[in-house]
């Protein structure tokens, strides 16, 4: 007889409860052993113009296609005529893009453009402005009525401005504030209403709520506030390889709306690269940006870079101040492409091509700005191989994506699905770890990696293109994740958890709320509460164990993953340290591997914070959870 079997049939015949004892495993965390700084940028975020986690997410706009880009004769559109006026998409002189809408009406009756689906709050100003070009003859009005019973909430008769463009267009504006009455879960339709004989062509619209933040939602902000990323990844993706950035700068009622390159839907351009570092300035972080050398070419990247960060005396700098911004952004990362090894991208190109391309990319931006860190594209394996040989001396950072979910099936075990993200971190991280030892042209270099891209993608769309749901168990994997970017802090720099809102966001949005995912918990939790000194800590599979140290070396941290349906009693075994009594205890758990948030639900899954006694003999946690435990150092 084993002494294990016999300690169980020992725990059996007094009565202790078989799961606890069986459960009990010891968490080895020896501080002799510490690992390389956890780098901040562990804690990225990555937003791409995809589905909503631009438009419908971060960004305010209310109104869906404001510059017509669709046709609305002939095909489904967001938008439809209201009376019997006759509609034609005019090309003759668009305000903005390739055609404006006009309608031509013969009676008296009121008519004009209609957009169903707006979602409205009690007691809260709204604020807008339609662009339009009305017959002398014609009254316009802007119209907010119910869906449901057409009962009108707001009607208000737009004075004519005395301001027309060189197209004879005018800018109306309005305000109006809604009353208790109305609630967030009611349709109600914004309509563009003429009232006369005439022809009435409308360039463009806009309605926000009041109190946005220079066009951005102030609920989603306040969450990404808490979510503290110190890096976004920007605009793409699969999107940046077809994307001009000089569509998105300038008058923001002028510029182009285009298809979405790379995905469906529409690119409004209203959020471009001014507006993403605002962005940036609002919420204190540094931006990363991308740059199209997929159909884009060199010469177009370096224009880019001049007017981030060129002087207001350079040609970029100029540009970038006659449009309000006159200090140079000084941004620091810069990535040259996306992908370039998929065929699914914009400008795929065989591997030494690429290699080739790159490199004259990164020289042009080095002469530009020599402070530049630039990231190459990277994938394991063929790829990565010809990109570390031939690209060693034009790179700072190799970036590298994995994504898990797509080859899962519904019956997968849900330990694989939990720990089919650390492994794959493990698997770029050793394949990284072999080219330095076998390449030459490594040798005396530090290319750490960029894991810009890195999620969980799978399931129903919920939440618009790519809008996947996420579970408890998602959130277990990101923290084992975490965990598993800790134990290679030597090699990597920067991960960017992709996308920060809605398209396979770790936060969720309605059309007048927001919420953190369980993901999105998990990194508010780590980014805010974990150390960044990564020490040597071993724990028993199926649960996963991590530890740190703070900066001060004042307080010791320990990320504890239990995937498992019963709670688990650990004992602490640290070395080298004192560990004080009582400790601060985090916890987000869920009694199902299923459970969720939901923006339109009361939140199920939340951040528990506790303090209490700390027993290194007994310490549990929960089923199904994430937690992670503050304790104080006592310095002899």
């Amino acid at each position: 007889m084993t002494k294990k079997f016999l300690t169980i049939v020992i725990a059996m015949s007094l009565g202790l409860a078989f799961s606890s004892v069986f459960a009990q495993e010891a968490v080895r965390i020896d501080a002799s052993k510490r690992g390389t700084d956890i780098s901040p940028y562990i804690y990225g975020q990555f937003i791409e113009h995809l589905g909503r986690c631009i438009y419908g997410g971060i960004w305010s706009e209310m109104l869906e296609d404001r510059k017509f880009h669709d046709s609305l004769v002939g095909q489904h559109s967001v938008w439809h005529v209201r009376g019997d006026a006759w509609l034609r998409m005019n090309a003759t002189e668009p305000f903005v893009g390739k055609h404006s809408p006009e309608l031509l009406n013969d009676n008296n009756e009121p008519f004009g453009l209609v957009q169903n689906g707006l979602r409205l709050v009690p007691n809260k100003k709204y604020v807008g402005y339609v662009w339009a070009k009305p017959s002398d003859s014609i009254d316009l009005h802007v119209v907010i009525d119910s869906v449901k019973d057409r009962k009108v909430l707001k009607e208000m008769r737009l004075d004519p401005p005395t301001v027309t463009d060189e197209k004879g267009f005018r800018r109306y504006a309005f305000e109006f504030q809604t009353n208790d009455s109305v609630t967030d879960t009611e349709d109600f339709s914004f309509g563009i209403i003429g009232i006369g004989k005439g022809s009435l062509r409308i360039g463009t619209a806009s309605l926000m709520p009041g109190d946005n933040v220079k066009g951005m939602r102030p609920d989603v902000l306040a969450l990404l506030k808490e979510l503290d990323s110190p890096v976004y990844r920007w605009p793409g993706g699969n999107f940046v390889s077809g994307y001009d950035w000089n569509d998105g700068i300038g008058d923001r009622d002028r510029r182009p709306p285009r298809k979405n390159p790379a995905w469906r839907g529409i690119e409004h351009n209203d959020f471009g690269l001014d507006e993403f570092m605002v962005f940036c300035d609002y919420l204190k972080t540094e931006p990363y940006i991308a740059v199209n050398s997929g159909a884009g070419d060199m010469s177009n990247a370096v224009a880019e870079l001049e007017y981030a960060n060129g002087s207001a005396d350079t040609s970029q700098g100029k540009r970038r101040a006659a449009n309000g911004h006159p200090d140079p952004y000084k941004v620091k990362f810069w990535g040259i492409g996306n992908e370039m090894y998929g065929d699914w991208q914009i400008g795929h190109m065989p591997v030494e091509k690429y290699a080739e391309k790159h490199n004259r990319f990164a020289e042009a931006f080095r002469k530009a700005d020599p402070n530049a860190v630039l990231v190459a594209v990277g994938d394991t394996g063929r790829w990565d191989e010809t990109i570390m040989r031939r690209c060693a001396n034009h790179m700072d950072l190799i970036s590298e994506h994995f994504y898990v979910g797509w080859q899962l099936k519904p019956d997968t075990p849900l330990l694989k699905h939990i720990y089919d993200i650390p492994a794959n971190i493990k698997r770029i991280t050793d394949a990284q770890r072999k080219y330095r030892k076998e390449f030459p042209e490594l040798k005396g270099k530090d290319i750490r990696i960029a894991m810009d891209e890195w999620n969980y993608w799978y399931g129903p769309e919920h939440f618009g293109e790519l809008g996947t749901r996420y579970f408890v168990k998602d959130g277990l994997g990101i923290a084992a994740g975490l965990h598993e970017y800790f134990r290679n802090s030597d090699i990597v720099y920067m991960a960017n958890y992709a996308q920060t809102v809605n398209v396979i966001g770790c936060i969720k949005t309605s059309k007048t709320r927001a919420q953190f995912e369980t993901t999105g918990l998990v990194l508010k939790l780590y980014r805010q509460q974990y150390g960044t000194v990564p020490l040597f800590a071993e724990l028993a599979k199926p649960l996963d164990a991590s530890a740190a140290l703070t900066a001060d070396g004042k307080t010791l941290t320990v990320g504890i993953v239990n995937p498992t349906d019963k709670e688990s009693v650990l004992k602490f075994d640290v070395s080298d340290l004192t560990l004080a009594k009582e400790c601060r205890r985090f916890e987000i758990a869920g009694k199902d591997p299923m459970e969720h948030n939901d923006p339109n639900q009361p939140q199920k899954i939340d951040i528990v914070e506790t303090t209490e006694p700390f027993d290194t003999a007994k310490v549990k946690v929960a089923p199904y959870s994430v937690t992670l435990f503050k304790v104080g150092v006592v310095v002899p």
